[in-house]
């Protein structure tokens, strides 16, 4: 055989085998489309969506209907997708295998990313953000800066055994710390003036300052750490993620999320409709 020629075999035989490659890399893509979550619930009309109950995230209200942040999340969610939408209320220890098991399509839960998590399941971008703050007593906190309560004399309260009382130990190794059994006891022992501020995880400090005005303040506007909030999908669903985080970027850069987390977290506006075992 010619050199010319083994160079045109060579380069046809190069030419088949990206042909190839790219008919099977289609074959793949439209495989993981027709199985993505989105065109199930395209098919279907509806989107399952995975919650667990936790003030203000979602709640029954005095009709022992769903609402919450997570509730307005979805039902936006579902109208934008054109379909109808489906709560399913699911324990927190249980609500990732129910996903995995294919109850529901997506957890919009407040459920904060980690590795662990990560490791099981896929995380969109993130649409909300929370995490650790404090709230003080106005007479004995009266102009502190956060500096201001890593100090000898100054008392912290926390729940004991929750990572606010390791938090408090990290940042404010030099004032006493006193635990608690539950958040009602280390919050009540700062009303009652026999303590300088309580961490607790929000919104929990925000509205006991709502319920308290006169008597705790938040020392500072920002939270003492940040966690970030995502939906929780199946693994192996590149279209649901793409998708959902998509939706996502388009709510947060319209302003929609923010305006909906401030009411649900900065505001009591809706606590006289939430049912009594709330």
């Amino acid at each position: 055989m010619k050199f010319g020629q083994m160079i045109k075999t060579a380069i046809s035989a190069a030419a088949l085998s990206i042909i190839a490659a790219t008919t099977v890399q289609a074959d793949v893509q439209q495989d993981l489309s027709a199985t993505s979550a989105i065109e199930q619930i395209k098919q279907r009309g509806v989107l399952r969506v995975g919650v667990s109950t936790f003030v203000p995230w979602a709640m029954r209200d005095k009709n022992g209907e769903l609402v919450g942040f997570e509730i307005d999340v979805a039902k936006k969610l579902a109208a934008d997708m054109g379909v109808e939408l489906e709560s399913v209320p699911t324990a927190w220890a249980g609500i990732i295998p129910a996903l995995i098991a294919g109850k529901f399509d997506v957890i919009i839960g407040g459920m904060s990313i980690n590795a662990e998590r990560n490791m099981t399941v896929n995380f969109t971008i993130p649409y909300a953000h929370s995490g650790q703050q404090m709230a003080a007593n106005k007479k004995l906190a009266d102009g502190f800066t956060l500096d201001d309560f890593n100090a000898a004399g100054v008392v912290l309260t926390c729940r004991r055994g929750a990572v606010t009382c390791d938090l408090a130990q990290e940042r404010f190794p030099n004032a006493d710390l006193r635990r608690f059994d539950d958040d009602a006891q280390a919050f009540q022992e700062v009303i009652n003036g026999n303590a300088h501020a309580v961490i607790a995880s929000e919104p929990k400090p925000s509205f006991s300052v709502l319920e308290n005005p006169d008597t705790l303040f938040l020392p500072s506007d920002e939270p003492l750490t940040q966690s970030d909030e995502a939906f929780a999908l199946r693994k192996g669903d590149p279209d649901a993620l793409n998708f959902f985080s998509n939706w996502i970027l388009v709510n947060t850069n319209n302003g929609w999320l923010k305006k909906t987390h401030s009411y649900w977290f900065k505001t009591q506006e809706w606590a006289d409709n939430v049912g009594p075992d709330q």
